[in-house]
């Protein structure tokens, strides 16, 4: 089978859900209203508060959430076969990223930009909003371990990005300036930062003296910089050092500066990206050569799919993105439709090719087992083999393979680092929001909390003990991050069905995925606590991911049975 067929379900299925349930959601469930003044006018800073052009904000929005989770979690997850991947990240980006998404930007919107975890105390009450906080602080640290984690390694693996993936730093400074200081147009700006970004990921493929390749300049791989530590583990430490300094300064300063013409210059990248791959696709037709359903994999698809694929189908992180930054810069509730619900189809759009480039990659379904032998494999393996992937399709337009793969590396990681300063930005906001919460004054200044979350960020990613040796923090934390991040989208829907209940709006298009999703994550994270982290299994005991996992997990449950309670409550009132 050709693997259009898959990309043209997708699409459809994508496309329909746009054009007629984001409308009717939009007009029937969440009622829309551009009367209502927003906060970005009402609080306007010019630092968080500020009102954006909703296709600007559409592109800060989609590169925010569109990390390298939407790319790391389909390629993993094909190893149960390319149906169940397809499937879910078709109809959970339809009908939960979407609605999730969303609403999690409307409500906040409607509430003068506050979190979804400060819109708790409303609606569920004050112990919940303390427990919420909390689950997304250690959410957001996971994020900034992990994505720091993968763009190291990505910087490792391909050392001809990086020069590119610098250059867009200076360049985006400056479009924000000629933007809002001289209110200059932004497309072409942007478009010409592409074109220079991508003509330096090209020519450093070819020119070995523009590829900064730490590894190399310390002595290729094997050598020692000193004792008992390898000249890969000196060039990650490095990166982490270099990314984290760059976030420090990233999430501090206004987003008009930097957070929004960088991120516009990464949608560009995206839909640019998109457009090669699915044309590559038309040109290549490749066949489907992973089998529609891996009758051999030892590990069950059942709950793990539903936490393997978050980003992609549905994530908590979108929410966090949507009421900590999205909400802030709206600047008329109809742009939310646009923001919130396009955007999450756009991230479905890039879980779609990643399915498809990784399940058209190997040459027999053999071969393709033989790679994916098993889910460890999968999880080792998956972003690679994306990356090799998306370089055969882009190679159908007549890209050299070797500039088509440095090219896929620079989207990959720009995603990521965008993802990663916006992490670090809402961790910065939760840390000042707890400083006050329990009157500690010294903690809630802007640098003092950017300061906290860098460095707590670049310790766990650092974490020396692990399979991959030092730096293994964020292998390591993977399966906790998708399990907690589902965690959060379930209990951030709840937050608005209790909302909508409140306005006497019909809850079911939220409350269904839900309950789905709590069911599916408390499974997982029930399984995972008590069986695979806990020693009491196979395995032995993972102390970090047992102790983190239980608070997660018990302060989710606890969110759940308070909110309940709430609303048990307001039936018997009612």
């Amino acid at each position: 089978m050709s693997g259009i067929w898959l990309a043209a379900a997708g699409i459809t299925m994508f496309a329909m859900g746009f054009m007629y349930y984001s409308r009717f959601i939009a007009r029937r469930i969440y009622r829309l209203d551009d009367s209502n003044i927003t906060p970005a006018h009402r609080n306007n800073d010019g630092i968080d508060f500020v009102p954006t052009n909703k296709f600007v904000l559409l592109g800060h929005h989609f590169t925010s959430i569109a990390g390298a989770a939407p790319i790391v979690g389909p390629a993993i997850a094909v190893y149960w076969g390319w149906l169940p991947a397809l499937l879910w990240v078709v109809l959970g980006t339809v009908f939960a990223a979407g609605v999730h998404d969303f609403g999690t930007l409307v409500i906040s919107t409607r509430h003068d930009g506050k979190s979804i975890g400060t819109l708790a105390t409303e609606y569920v009450g004050e112990r919940a909003k303390k427990l919420f906080l909390f689950i997304i602080l250690i959410l957001v640290l996971m994020v900034n371990a992990v994505f720091a984690w993968v763009i190291a390694n990505l910087f490792i693996s391909f050392p001809a990005s990086v020069v590119s993936i610098f250059i867009q730093i200076p360049l985006a400074i400056w479009i924000g300036y000629y933007i809002y200081k001289r209110t200059g147009q932004l497309l072409l700006p942007s478009i010409i930062a592409l074109i220079i970004m991508y003509t330096a990921a090209i020519v450093a493929s070819y020119v070995p003296a523009l590829q900064i390749d730490l590894v190399s300049w310390f002595g290729g791989e094997g050598a020692q910089v000193f004792e008992g530590f390898g000249t890969v583990s000196m060039a990650f430490l490095i990166w982490i050092v270099v990314l984290m300094i760059y976030v420090f300064f990233a999430s501090t300063l206004p987003v008009w500066l930097l957070l929004q013409p960088r991120d516009y210059i990464n949608a560009h990248q995206l839909i640019l990206g998109l457009v090669i791959l699915y044309l590559g696709l038309l040109v290549t037709n490749p066949e489907v050569t992973a089998p529609m359903l891996n009758e051999g994999a030892e590990t069950s698809w059942f709950p793990l799919l539903f936490i393997t694929i978050a980003c992609g189908a549905i994530s908590g992180f979108h929410g966090l993105v949507s009421s900590g930054t999205s909400s802030k810069q709206i600047s008329k509730e109809s742009d939310a439709r646009i923001v919130g619900y396009l955007g999450s189809i756009g991230e479905g759009s890039l879980a779609l090719i990643t399915i498809v480039a990784v399940v058209t990659l190997f040459g027999t379904q053999q071969e393709f087992l033989s790679v994916y032998s098993s889910f460890d494999a999968a999880g080792s393996e998956g972003l690679g083999n994306f990356i090799v992937g998306a370089g055969q399709l882009a190679s159908g337009l007549g890209i050299p393979t070797v500039a088509a793969e440095t090219i896929i590396a620079v989207v990959v990681i720009s995603f990521a680092a965008t993802s990663l300063d916006t992490s670090v930005r809402l961790m910065r906001y939760i840390i000042s929001e707890l400083g006050v919460e329990y009157n500690v004054p010294a903690i809630t200044p802007r640098y003092v909390a950017t300061f906290i979350a860098v460095a707590s960020s670049a310790a766990l990613a650092l974490i020396p003990e692990g399979p991959q040796g030092f730096g293994s923090g964020g292998y390591l934390l993977w399966p906790l991050f998708g399990t907690s991040n589902q965690l959060l989208a379930g209990i951030s829907l709840l937050v608005v069905s209790i909302w909508l209940r409140r306005n006497n709006i019909s809850l079911v298009y939220t409350i269904v995925p839900m309950a789905f999703l709590l069911f599916m994550t408390l499974y997982a994270m029930i399984q995972q606590v008590f069986l695979d982290w806990s020693g009491l299994g196979e395995t032995d005991t993972n102390w970090l991911l047992l102790i983190m996992g239980s608070i997660i997990m018990v302060f989710a449950i606890w969110i759940v049975l308070t909110a309940v309670q709430v609303m048990i409550r307001r039936d018997e009132e009612s």
